[in-house]
């Protein structure tokens, strides 16, 4: 199947939506590869990356980014080091995972989702308390975690937000990373990792303090820092890639002539992220929020909603003005003065924003 749809469900898994490219480079890649690995190391880092392979079959981009970033990141899950994937949010952490998870081990759905409330349980294994209460501890009363399942099938485990697990439950990964094992000691038994096991977790830089790793649990993993788009025109097509893909899950129109205002959105949140405007010129307050490239594509993307249900599907001004309002204005009181002061010093004195400026002029405080 293609990059979207087709799939009869609002969002395929990305060995589902990229079958077709999997299959070709399955097809084409005659290099060694590591035990259970569905693809050579260099397959998966042409996967992420994208290219043209011998049968002028084309791989589309998955992470726009530097390419070392991604071998790193690939050769150390070929090792016997975990991957921590680290950044500030909307930096891809878990796209990148997922589409290593889909590429290595044709699977990305053994994950565990970090929050406060993430029990030992979801990374060790829990109980079928019907069955523990009527037969007692046994095989058929286990329930095993993503973890433990991926240790058995020599398969690739996500865990995201890591640094959002409580620190006892995160110490659980300590055996299982450094001894490839995970004792059951109910049961008097043992499952030990098979090859082809390894985990990918990953971070917000924004999340220190709340759950630090341990320095012997971070000795475990090798760290991957995915940075922020380095210039505008990548961002523009990470947002331009991104939206296209979702906008054909959801059946949006194309919009056409919508280049220019992904690039007015991209420059808006460049801008305030960075503190300056473009030339250098004016220095800026920056709002609270992170204003990532994923929520640059949410904006676009609510955007092309607007425009193909409530006007003529041309994506214009005042179809991102509001999206792009409530994604700086994050906290009314501090944010809105930033945003203020941006609309009156940077895009009011703009050519060719006038439109803009009315449209988010427009939005009721």
């Amino acid at each position: 199947m293609g990059a979207a749809g087709g799939h009869g469900v609002l969002r395929p898994h990305a060995e589902q939506a990229f079958a077709d490219e999997l299959a070709a480079l399955a097809a084409a890649d005659d290099r060694p590869r590591p035990a259970r690995w569905r693809l050579s190391p260099w397959a998966v880092a042409t996967y992420l990356l994208g290219g043209t392979l011998r049968d002028g079959t084309v791989i589309t981009p998955k992470y726009v980014g530097p390419r070392r970033i991604v071998e790193v990141a690939v050769s150390t899950l070929a090792t016997d080091r975990a991957l921590l994937l680290l950044g500030v949010p909307g930096t891809a952490k878990t796209w990148v995972s997922e589409h290593l998870a889909a590429a290595v081990s044709g699977d990305s759905t053994l994950l565990v989702q970090g929050t406060a409330g993430t029990p030992e349980e979801a990374v060790r294994y829990g109980w079928n308390y019907a069955q523990l209460l009527a037969r007692g501890p046994g095989q058929e009363a286990l329930v095993p975690s993503p973890v433990m399942r991926a240790m058995a099938g020599g398969t690739t485990v996500r865990i995201e937000e890591l640094t959002r697990i409580p620190a006892d439950v995160q110490d659980a990964l300590i055996t299982i990373l450094s001894e490839k094992t995970l004792p059951v000691p109910e049961l008097g038994q043992e499952v030990q990792a098979v090859p082809g096991f390894n985990l990918i977790a990953t971070a917000n830089d924004r999340d220190r303090g709340v759950n630090e790793l341990s320095s012997a649990l971070r000795r475990r993993f090798n760290t991957v820092v995915l940075p922020l788009p380095a210039t505008a025109e990548a961002e523009v097509d990470i947002v331009s890639r991104r939206v296209e893909q979702i906008g054909r899950s959801l059946d949006l129109p194309p919009a056409p002539d919508g280049a220019a205002e992904i690039r007015r959105v991209v420059t808006v949140f460049r801008e305030l992220r960075d503190g300056v405007t473009t030339d250098g010129r004016t220095r800026l307050k920056s709002p609270t929020g992170a204003l990532s490239t994923a929520e640059a594509i949410s904006v676009v993307t609510g955007g092309l909603a607007l425009a193909a249900h409530f006007g003529d599907g041309v994506l214009r001004p005042g179809d991102v003005a509001a999206g792009i309002h409530g994604a700086v204005v994050r906290d009314p009181a501090a944010d809105r003065l930033v945003w203020q002061e941006y609309l009156e010093t940077v895009v009011r004195e703009r050519d060719g924003w006038k439109d803009f400026y009315r449209a988010c002029r427009e939005i009721p405080a």
